[in-house]
């Protein structure tokens, strides 16, 4: 994995320069290709989480670019994103607009590879899929789609204890939830494409929460002449079940548009706790017992593409 040598402008948070970034070997530089931004865990660091998700070699199969930022020790000791205060839950501020200008700077012109700023895409675990939903909920204009492994919803907490709390029972009011990101979207309101997944077993961070941060995704309402479907988390357009050879079983459940579009997705895996479903045996916070997320992932995303009028 080659990284990139773009210095850290603010010193808010991230980045533990260099920048890891994952090229498919013959891709080809001249020809748009969508970026996966990848956020770790509390405790992870960019290799390791590229390790255990192996989501690389998801990448490889798609055609997908992956960008590994990493959180930096001075702004967090345990390497958590800082989802849960409020100085980063909003726009042009904190460790979403940090992100958001890294990615911008990954949307320019280099010899490796010629990124499509239309489909970019950021998937993230725990404290890392917090994140990924405050970047997607603060920039929606930049982010197409965003995929939650084990993480929560955008302003569910504003202090430690609150994050611990939610953590444990999820947060108290979904329609004050969907009213938070409806606000910090701004004008600039639409439903981001979501696919969360989350594990039956998971200790760490209540499976209400992966439930909580379709819900609402699901109460967006785009600004004012955009189309809009209300989508209903009882009354997904496809679901099924599954098991993996002599692994975990799981359901999934799909949400299309209007246009018959994916719009949200979930996969719920029975007994698996907080770790990456079918990540790398012996990683950092992986199950290899449990379906594939990452190839999962990339596949929501491809079908996803880019949003209608980019």
């Amino acid at each position: 994995m080659a990284r990139i040598d773009w210095p850290t402008r603010r010193r808010v948070s991230t980045t533990a320069d260099p920048v890891p970034l994952h090229v498919p070997a013959g891709l080809d530089p001249r020809r748009p290709a969508p970026l996966i931004c990848m956020l770790h865990g509390c405790t992870q660091d960019p290799t390791t989480f590229a390790a255990a998700t192996r989501m690389d070699a998801a990448a490889d199969r798609h055609g997908f670019v992956v960008a590994y930022p990493g959180q930096s020790r001075r702004e967090n000791p345990q390497g958590c994103w800082n989802w849960f205060q409020a100085q980063h839950q909003r726009r042009d501020g904190g460790e979403p607009a940090v992100l958001a200008s890294l990615v911008r700077r990954l949307l320019e012109p280099n010899e490796r590879c010629t990124l499509d700023p239309g489909r970019v895409y950021v998937a993230g675990l725990s404290a890392g899929g917090a994140m990924a939903v405050n970047l997607a909920t603060c920039y929606p204009d930049l982010v197409a789609a965003v995929a939650v492994h084990s993480g929560l919803a955008f302003g569910a907490a504003t202090s430690v204890a609150a994050a611990f709390s939610v953590m444990a029972r999820g947060g108290k009011d979904l329609e004050a939830l969907g009213r938070a990101a409806r606000s910090a979207m701004g004008a600039r309101a639409r439903r981001v494409p979501t696919m969360v997944v989350h594990g039956s077993a998971d200790r760490t961070v209540a499976p209400i929460n992966g439930r909580q941060v379709l819900e609402q995704s699901m109460l967006v309402r785009p600004a004012a002449g955009l189309h809009a479907v209300a989508a209903d988390l009882a009354h997904p357009s496809a679901s099924g079940r599954g098991q993996v050879d002599g692994g975990l079983a799981y359901t999934w459940s799909r949400w299309t548009d209007g246009d018959g579009r994916p719009a949200h997705a979930l996969l719920e895996v029975d007994g698996l706790g907080h770790a990456w479903s079918g990540g790398a045996a012996g990683g950092s916070f992986a199950d290899p017992r449990g379906p594939d997320a990452s190839e999962a992932i990339c596949r929501f995303f491809a079908e996803v593409g880019a949003p209608a009028g980019r």
